[in-house]
């Protein structure tokens, strides 16, 4: 079984939207709070339920006003169109670190299939021609 290394860092970059993240395994993540807000695991996002998960639009300008700590294992992410239900665990920043890429694809296609517009939407497209 694997551990998941320790969360050593965390910053927040308001100018460029995103937040930094460190882990004892030395690797680093820079999160955009967008992408943070979209996989927010609140009931709001991901529902009560497996196929009850709320396809969350508009949120390219979305900042974190606020950051505060749960115990020692995760911290409560306070976004500026007033969501804070989601509690991020180390485990759960170290995942979305670790597949980034994967995951934001995956939410692109989603919009696209919902016939929503993204600003990345067209890198997306040209990167599959």
């Amino acid at each position: 079984m694997t551990t998941t290394p320790n969360l050593t860092e965390l910053k927040l970059h308001q100018a460029s939207r995103k937040l930094e993240i460190h882990f004892d395994s030395d690797e680093a993540f820079e999160l955009s709070c967008e992408y943070l807000r979209v996989y927010s695991q609140s009931a709001e996002v991901t529902g009560h339920a497996p196929g009850q998960e709320v396809l969350q639009v508009g949120k390219q300008d979305v900042t974190i006003d606020d950051i505060t700590p749960v115990g020692n294992y995760a911290v409560k992410l306070h976004f500026s169109d007033g969501h804070d239900s989601g509690i991020y665990t180390w485990q759960r920043l170290y995942d979305l670190g670790k597949n980034q890429q994967d995951y934001w694809v995956d939410y692109l296609r989603r919009l696209m299939r919902a016939g929503h517009q993204h600003a990345e939407l067209e890198k997306l497209k040209q990167q599959n021609r």
